[in-house]
């Protein structure tokens, strides 16, 4: 594989994310979040990958082009009905644990709007947090991740998964975006939670037009003025289909993949997918062009 050099070199300083045997050194090169949705109701898979072997065999596809593992047990969909801890619980523990086994060094990113979630899924293997209401459904939250010192992921989402896209509507998207994350990344450091290990995600598709979604990957640079990691979630998400008249989450990759490198060209260091196989070409080429500089 052709190997580039980055126009900027980083200094090696805590901004860089340690994970197991990994190292994550912002602006060195896009990462890969692999999606792992174990629940019966996904937008894109439901259902496809909620067993013991089906997800193991999942996570065998894409482990060759991924950095990062992201399993979720809870539908985050337009119109989604919450489910228990619990029931959460239930569904992504055991898969954590035989992922863990079987991959000890893969970093595995859990992606729970719970605490107790979040607390028992750390206990058994994952790595880092993913919150797609950045801390604000559960108190908890982020005085936990301030506790045990683990990456998080905080998103911005307009309301709630039942009610976000019923109507939202901003003054100015990119500029109340970025306040919410620069407000979240406030409460999160006042509960524990180092600069560092903060990372931020506008949230495409919760609680957007796709007018708003096309504003925000089109302005990627602002949010890139907070200073923390940036990570994307386009794959397969509805505005593409809108766009290219896809009426099946499946059938969007090549929207996803101009969806990518539209927002590597635009600073995004972590790229959440559902396709890494079919996407990391797509990464190398784009960090090519947009992120290396003679």
């Amino acid at each position: 594989m052709y190997t580039l050099k980055p126009s900027i070199t980083k200094p090696a300083t805590k901004d860089r994310w340690i994970i197991r045997d990994r190292q994550f050194i912002w602006g060195d090169r896009t990462y890969l979040m692999g999606v792992l949705n174990v629940t019966p109701d996904s937008f894109s898979d439901g259902g496809q990958f909620n067993t013991h072997d089906a997800a193991l065999k999942k996570v065998t596809e894409m482990f060759p082009y991924i950095d990062i593992l992201d399993i979720g047990g809870e539908s985050t969909k337009p119109n989604a009905q919450p489910v228990s801890a619990q029931e959460e619980c239930d569904r992504i523990l055991p898969i954590i644990e035989a992922i863990r086994e079987t991959y000890p060094n893969l970093p595995i990113s859990v992606d729970t709007m719970k605490a107790s979630v979040a607390k028992a899924a750390i206990a058994v293997g994952a790595d880092m947090l993913n919150d797609v209401s950045a801390g604000r459904f559960d108190p908890d939250m982020l005085p936990l991740a301030g506790k045990l010192q683990v990456p998080i992921f905080l998103m911005h989402m307009q309301g709630e998964p039942r009610t976000m896209q019923l109507n939202p509507q901003y003054r100015d998207v990119v500029k109340d975006i970025k306040r919410f994350l620069a407000d979240a990344i406030s409460v999160a450091k006042s509960c524990g939670i180092p600069k560092h290990l903060i990372a931020i995600d506008p949230g495409i598709g919760f609680g957007k037009t796709l007018e708003h979604n096309l504003e925000i990957l089109q302005n990627l640079r602002a949010f890139q003025e907070i200073g923390s990691p940036l990570l994307l979630g386009v794959s397969r998400k509805s505005f593409i289909g809108k766009l290219c008249d896809r009426y099946e989450p499946s059938d969007r990759l090549f929207g996803t993949i101009a969806a990518c490198s539209a927002c590597i060209a635009g600073g995004a260091d972590i790229l959440r997918v559902h396709d890494p196989k079919e996407i990391i070409d797509a990464c190398q080429v784009s960090d090519a062009i947009f992120r290396y500089k003679k």
